[in-house]
Order: structure tokens, then sequence, then C-alpha cells
């Protein structure tokens, strides 16, 4: 297989079956890998630290059997820490951060033979759904490179649509898996609360609302990644309980009839556009038409509500991030970090642990108001996003009302945070399509614990609804 032509024909699975039977080398993959890094990062952005030695390394060792073996990938700038290179988060003040550890997801990462070969960007603090850091620069989206990719985790959504590779690690806080999948016309899954671990340093994120994960082309990648990725490290405060079985036997399962309601907005307050009402409405008839129950049934949730719990505890947490600099011991000067997070932490230092303590009690409510709806429903289906992307520079940290910032924030993407929130499983399927080829997605949330059913029933969408082969056009060839 000279040059590796039809590398971008496979997704992660499918690249490591070809290693293990040994049809094609990790080192060729890798190589097919950076050489559309090469030919088609520099108009996108997307990956913002080259460390291909490091991956040429890791391909020429032996390699673990396993559905991953010799799979290139990349982490986000962000969270996920690389033993010696520096995790900035898109931000200037944290830009001489150098980690001396691996992160438990990296270890185990490695661990299941990935080749990690680059850093994707973020934006500063993951504290948005664009990609527009002042370090790096905006990361731009191939289906139209002035529109926002998404974020926060832009860049690794912008490096597996173009075809840089097919799966990229992500995590999400507010969306910020899901909404970039959504922009890249992808997959992106949101795990269960205390799915994967933040060890060794932290036992949670933001409260509990953040995970890691990944964004892909298919389904079946995101379930091997969770299968090699999942689990309690010792010392972690809690977590999810463990799967029947691997999640990459489920999506290879008869999801059965389902029980799945549908919601606009309607009496959460929420509101979406035109166009992902559509793709809604077309995904419910597909869902009929494979045997599923699907009705309308709003969930117990007040959109106003969640985004205020959401403000409150991402304000702690953006003073809580700064004050944890490992060596400056001072608060940023200005110009060291944009406005929006500036004046987001000020009013962090304000928050009392009263209001963190009441926020996160609101948010369990809402959590348990959730288990009551899905006694009657297996699965919730929302809009993708609350309206189309935006043109890149819409969602400028560097604006100086950070309140009309948030509030693009939440009209953007109104739904995805209510289960960052709850603590579920929900997943973006990229199943439609505007007139002009631009990827519409919806939303599906399960129970808490219960990603099983969502491989289960985004399979079978897959199958019906095929969105795969979906590219953007005009990509340089490698």
């Amino acid at each position: 297989m000279a040059g590796f032509e039809e590398y971008e024909d496979y997704d992660a699975v499918g690249l490591a079956a070809l290693i293990r039977a040994g049809d094609v080398s990790a080192g060729d993959v890798l190589e097919a890998a950076i050489s559309r890094c090469e030919a088609r990062n520099p108009a996108l952005n997307a990956v913002v630290m080259e460390l291909f030695d490091h991956g040429r390394k890791a391909a020429s060792a032996d390699l673990p059997s396993g559905p991953l073996a010799g799979v290139p990938y990349l982490i986000k700038d962000l969270g996920a820490t690389l033993a010696g290179t520096p995790t900035t988060g898109g931000s200037k003040f944290m830009a001489d951060v150098v980690p001396d550890a691996d992160s438990e997801t990296v270890l185990r990462l490695k661990a299941a033979g990935m080749t990690i070969f680059g850093k994707t960007n973020t934006c500063e603090f993951g504290m948005s759904i664009t990609c527009e850091p002042q370090l790096y620069g905006p990361t731009r989206n191939p289906w139209d490179d002035a529109v926002t990719p998404g974020g926060s985790s832009g860049g690794a959504a912008s490096a597996v649509a173009a075809r840089i590779l097919p799966a990229a690690h992500a995590s999400d806080g507010f969306g910020s898996i899901r909404v970039p999948a959504s922009c890249c016309g992808l997959v992106g899954m949101k795990p269960t609360r205390g799915r994967n671990s933040f060890a060794p340093g932290l036992g949670e994120r933001m409260g509990g609302i953040v995970a890691e994960h990944t964004v892909s082309i298919t389904v079946r990648d995101h379930a091997a990644i969770l299968d090699a990725t999942a689990g309690p490290a010792p010392g972690d405060p809690y977590f999810a309980p463990p799967p029947e079985r691997p999640w990459l036997e489920e999506v290879e399962a008869d999801p059965g009839k389902l029980r799945i309601g549908i919601t606009r907005g309607g009496a959460t307050g929420a509101k979406t556009d035109g166009e992902h009402a559509r793709v809604l409405d077309e995904t419910a008839a597909v869902l009929e038409g494979l045997g599923h129950t699907v009705e309308e049934a709003d969930p117990p949730i007040v959109n106003d509500e969640m985004q205020q719990i959401f403000r409150t505890l991402m304000a702690s947490n953006a003073a809580q991030t700064i004050r944890l600099h490992p060596t400056k011991g001072r608060l940023p000067e200005e110009g060291e970090v944009e406005r929006v997070v500036a004046a987001t932490a000020e009013k962090g230092e304000s928050v009392t642990g009263y209001d963190v303590f009441l926020a996160q009690g609101r948010m369990h409510q809402a959590a348990r108001r959730m288990a009551a709806y899905h006694a009657t429903h297996d699965v919730l289906l929302t809009p993708g996003l609350g309206h189309m992307p935006p043109k890149l520079g819409w969602l400028d940290m560097m604006l100086d009302d950070a309140d009309e910032y948030w509030d693009r924030v939440a009209a953007f993407s109104p739904f995805t945070v209510w289960f960052n929130l709850t603590g579920q499983p929900a997943i973006s399927l990229p199943v439609g399509a505007t007139d002009e080829g631009f990827p519409v997605s919806v939303h599906a949330v399960g129970r808490f614990a219960d990603e099983a059913t969502l491989f289960r029933l985004s399979a079978q969408l897959e199958a019906a609804v095929p969105w795969r082969d979906r590219k953007p056009a005009g990509l340089p060839a490698a």
C-alpha cells in the first residue's frame, strides 16, 4: 500500500484492523496522517503543536493487540496532559505550563496503542463554544472557513472534518464536544459524569460537569475509544457504573423498540432555528420507520435556570483555574487573559461557597427530574444547536460585555449544557444538511450511565442515514 492513498476511507477501528492484519504498517498510517496535516492544517489552524517525532517513535514500537493499536491521534491542548509538552489551555497566561506527567486519559490512549502526534487548538480555558484564542488565533471550519468550527474542541473537530485523522481527543463542559461535532459534520459524545478519570491532577472538573472523550467520523470509533479510556483511577471521588459488556459490541446490537421523546425547546424556553427543527422532524420520521415510538415530550428543564447555574459554576471555575497556575502565584496582568475570561473570573472571585453549593444542588434536582422523565422515555432527542454556526468573531472573548457574550453562547447552543449539569450521556449525530450541503445535527440523550442504548440507536441511525462519506469539498491533496 505505497503511500496508503486509501487512508481516508477508514475510521479508527478500520485502520487498526488493517494494521493488525499486516495490510499496512502503523508507520505508514501515521505518515498518511502527517502528510494531510502538513497539507491541510495551514489553512485551518487546527493543530497548534506538531509532535510528529513523538508519534513516529510510538508507531515504531511494539503495539498491543486491540481495536485501536497504531491509530494516529491528536489531543486537545486543554485538560489532557502529555509529559514534557506545554498545556496552555489556549491562554497566554498558561503558555509556560509544562506538565511532568501524562494524564490518566493519555496513559490509557497510549496503552491502547494510539500514536499521539500533535495537540489541537482550543479557546482560552475552554470557555467558549468557538475556537478563537488570542494565543494561537482562530481555527477555521473546513466546510466554510468564514464560520466557526465550534468549540472548545474546535481544533479537534476541524482536523477530523478535514480527514487529517478519523478521530481526535475532545472535552465538554457546556457542549464542547457536541457543538464542534455539529458544526463540522461529526459524531460527538459526552459520556456520563464520572465515566473517564481526571487523574492525577483533579477529581472532577467544574463541579462534575466536564467530561473527556472524542470527536469522530463514526459511532463505533466512539465506542472503541470509550472502551479504552473509561473507568476510575485510584482516589477518584466517584465514578459511573461499569458497562455490562464492551461498548464496541453495543454498536452491533439491536436497540429494540425504544420510546423516544422529542423537543424543539417548547416549555423549556429554549429556541432553535428552522434548519435544526426540520432535521429533527426528518430524524423523528426515520426513527418511526425503524419501529420506535416517537412523541413530542419536553423534558422537565427550564433553560434560563440551567444557563444561570452554568454561569455560576463557570465564574468560580475561571477564578480557580487562574489561581491554580503552578508557578506565577498572582492574578493575570492586563492582556494576559482575554476580556471575557477576566470579567468572568472577576465575578468568580465574589461567588461564595453557598452560591456554588446552591448551584450544584439545583443541578442535582434537575438530574432527578430527568431520571423521572426517562422512566417513560428511553431517549430524548433535541436539535443539535440553537442556530447555524455563526461567522468567526461573533463569539468573541474580547467583547467588553461579558453578559452579552454568555447570552450569545446560550442562544447558539441552548440544549447541550443541560446534560453537562444532569450528568447524562448525550451524543450529536450529523444526520442532516442544508440545501447547500452544510451539516446539520440532532442531539440524543440517554439515561444516566446508559451509553449502551445511545450507541445502539446511533449506530442504527448511522446505517439508515449514512454520513461517513460526507466531507468538505476542495480539501488539499496530501
